[in-house]
């Protein structure tokens, strides 16, 4: 039996089969029924498979990740990328979506922060709860690569759950709640308009990368990036890594495509010809961006060198970093701009990764993955972008007030009005200060409690073989025999001292393999970190 004919039964029976006024009524509203609760269900399964879309991104981030470092270190970054998930989870469960959008009620006016809904309690739509913590976990998988090699796993785990359950959550009220002081859904938006950030520049990427700035200046350089053993500075920084290229790529590929996720189910519903438009547009803007940015970082990147060096040569890592910092950066404007000026944000996308990633190096900020220059400086130009490229009939069907449209298109007003640029311009100001502000003292905290940073010892054998039982391969080349064979003596005497009086501190480098008082005590089991040295 058909819907229709179900319908008009049901309404048969309650009103007769003669033809009147009250018949057609209950089919009408019937009929209108069944098609809301259709599109509400078509709704709800987008932005599901939308969340699942942006939860792939996981997997992007960890091969990216894992590729990016030395393969001593592979296990610790798979490990952390887990930990996003399950720490990011928990966080933004708890605290994070009350603090991000509890208690939304657009008659309140503006606050800093929802106060409602922790732990998931009263009225929550579950499936937007799903989709915005796949948002969350993607923002605290951006700092994994800058501090990998050399933190602490309570550190990060700590950090994560900082990061999702509170750090976030106010970048995201601030922006897309009816109650913050940015949103563009507001009663009454900043200065007519809102800033502009359909899928979040601003208070993912950007959030995301002022956090592994703080963390990377406080944290420190890897040992041996720009100094010596002496504390000498270098004349070149260091290389270490990529151990895998494979694995760059892959992770670069499935970046790409879980973005399909974050950028055109940022629309949040699709059950209308004018919001399939939107997301078919996001999509386009999306791709168009992430190709741009890969070429321009390419060929940009080897029409340098070969000026330098007078050889051609092509940067796997600026082709790869270049894509990713052009799907950044079209993150905020992708369904406020045409397809054209999505395909100049990537090009610029592509020079701004090569000239934030120089300034890294050139103030001795080690960033192992390069997230800072892509996601910082690349969400931080999205935003701004947002400001100076948005037209009016692209905003109009995307929901967005006309008043104030993007400062080239102004021009053609002929009024040159600022507001828009100067509201994207401040939301610039306000993820980077309130991000730092509140990131700052937690990580010096977490300095001062000796969580942050690990043992040189442990730094220099790798943290698989020091803290994850083994290494991830048969074969750990990056990992020196001596620095393994010292560690593994600094454990013995941990193990041998029945005192207990050594737990907790850091390795004794100076303590010889063997002690005499020790010499008539059976050799301890070997370790995984004993097979390594001997396979080195």
């Amino acid at each position: 039996m058909s819907e229709a004919n179900s319908i008009f039964e049901t309404c048969v029976g309650i009103h007769g089969s003669d033809l009147s006024v009250d018949l057609l009524q209950c089919v009408s509203n019937s009929n209108q029924e069944a098609r809301a609760s259709l599109a509400s269900g078509v709704d709800t399964f987008y932005l599901i498979y939308a969340g699942c879309l942006v939860f792939f991104m996981q997997v992007g981030f960890a091969m990216l990740c894992a590729g990016s470092i030395r393969e001593k270190n592979v296990k610790n970054v798979l490990l952390w990328n887990l930990l996003d998930s399950a720490g990011g989870a928990l966080g933004f469960w708890s605290l994070g979506y009350a603090f991000a959008y509890g208690g939304d009620d657009i008659d309140k006016g503006k606050t800093f922060i929802g106060n409602a809904g922790f732990f998931l309690t009263g009225d929550t739509d579950m499936e937007f709860w799903f989709f915005q913590f796949a948002f969350a976990c993607a923002l605290s998988s951006i700092v994994a690569g800058t501090i990998a090699e050399r933190t602490k796993m309570m550190a990060y785990l700590c950090y994560s759950i900082f990061l999702c359950g509170f750090v976030y959550p106010v970048c995201a009220h601030s922006f897309w709640s009816v109650n913050g002081f940015l949103s563009p859904f507001s009663a009454e938006p900043l200065w007519g308009t809102g800033a502009l950030d359909l899928a979040g520049s601003g208070p993912v990427h950007m959030c995301g990368g002022v956090c592994a700035l703080v963390m990377a200046i406080i944290l420190g350089p890897r040992k041996g990036r720009f100094y010596d053993e002496d504390g000498v500075a270098l004349e070149e920084p260091k290389a270490m890594g990529p151990h895998s290229v494979t694995l760059q790529f892959l992770g670069t590929f499935g970046l790409w495509f879980g973005w399909y996720g974050f950028n055109p189910g940022s629309t949040i519903r699709i059950s209308s010809t004018e919001l399939g438009d939107v997301a078919s547009l996001v999509a386009v803007n999306t791709t168009l961006s992430a190709a741009a940015g890969a070429l321009s970082g390419l060929y940009t990147s080897t029409f340098f060198d070969e000026r330098k060096t007078g050889i051609v040569s092509w940067d796997t890592t600026a082709c790869m970093n270049g894509c990713l910092t052009g799907l950044v950066a079209v993150t905020a404007p992708c369904a406020t701009v045409e397809p054209w000026a999505a395909f100049v944000i990537g090009v610029v996308a592509g020079w701004i990764y090569l000239g934030a990633s120089a300034l890294m190096l050139r103030f001795k900020i080690d960033d192992a993955v390069d997230a800072i220059p892509v996601h910082l400086f690349g969400g931080a130009w999205g935003v701004i972008a947002t400001g100076l490229f948005s037209n009016a009939r692209r905003m109009e069907i995307a929901g967005n007030s006309t008043d104030n449209i993007g400062w080239f298109y102004e021009w053609g007003r002929g009024s040159g009005n600022f507001t828009l640029i100067g509201i994207q311009l401040l939301a610039v100001l306000f993820v980077f200060g309130w991000t730092s502000f509140v990131f700052t003292p937690f990580c010096l905290t977490l300095k001062y409690l000796n969580w942050l940073r690990i043992d040189p010892l442990e730094e220099e054998v790798g943290m698989d073989i020091s803290r994850h039982k083994g290494p991830a391969y048969e074969s750990e080349g990056s990992a020196k025999a001596d620095a393994i064979q010292e560690l593994n003596a600094s454990r013995r005497n941990l193990m041998l001292d029945s005192s207990g009086s050594s737990k907790g501190k850091s390795f004794n480098r100076g303590k010889p393999a063997s002690d005499k008082s020790d010499a008539d005590k059976p050799a301890p089991e070997s370790t995984p970190g004993d097979k390594a040295a001997e396979a080195v």
